[in-house]
């Protein structure tokens, strides 16, 4: 099935409403919605989510018009709900773990040892590989209920609607450091002998030269579309 413009758009929203947001990236997108919208356009298959399992992939083709398949096996293979858990005895507190949780699902502080909130954890594994000291193991906890059958449209919805409020505290949180980085950049510029180490006119000339594109290059950057 063949869309463009507003219906492609229109359609990567129903497929990712019916995706389990489990923010996984094992689709090879970074998101649901990135996988949502390649699946609209044709770009990725419809059997890439191994945590919807075939339910999803049906799910999928029914939006689609496409032809149910197996889970492609290069993206993983169907199974059980997991949950991830942190070992405090070998926990070293280094937040790897908690900046590569898509939900923020895993609390704590610098040298400090971490937790896995569980109504929080959607099982992703993106923990996992950053952990230095592989302390986070994964635990079964929907015995032998599989895809959609160990994961309810609740869970997926409280899953998406974490992800996305921890995208916008990100991007909030990006946006406050680029403006601390600006104000800076400004008092600099305002009397810049007095903070440099050089007095050659020219070297001084050239340094305000650069802050100054640079600043309106971050001025451009905020300014909105």
């Amino acid at each position: 099935m063949k869309l463009q413009g507003a219906d492609t758009a229109l359609l990567a929203g129903r497929i990712h409403d019916a995706l389990p947001q489990t923010q996984c990236k094992r689709c090879g997108y970074p998101d649901c919605l990135g996988y949502a919208r390649a699946v609209s356009v044709g770009e990725a298959d419809i059997n890439q989510c191994p945590p919807g399992g075939v339910e999803g992939v049906g799910r999928l083709a029914a939006l689609t018009e496409r032809a149910i398949k197996p889970i492609d096996a290069d993206f993983g293979a169907e199974g059980p709900r997991t949950l991830a858990f942190i070992d405090e005895d070998w926990c070293i507190g280094c937040t790897l773990c908690i900046a590569a949780c898509p939900v923020d699902a895993i609390v704590g502080s610098n040298k400090r040892m971490h937790t896995v909130i569980e109504a929080h954890c959607t099982g992703c594994e993106l923990c996992l590989p950053v952990c230095p000291v592989d302390c986070i193991p994964l635990h079964n906890v929907s015995g032998e209920a599989t895809g959609w059958q160990a994961w309810s449209a609740e869970q997926a919805l409280h899953a998406r609607t974490r992800y996305e409020q921890r995208s916008l505290r990100l991007q909030r949180e990006d946006a406050e450091h680029q403006l601390r980085l600006q104000a800076k950049a400004e008092l600099k510029v305002s009397d810049l002998a007095a903070h440099s180490q050089h007095t050659d006119p020219a070297v001084l000339a050239k340094k305000r030269s650069i802050i100054e594109a640079a600043l309106e290059r971050a001025r451009a950057k905020r300014k909105p579309a």
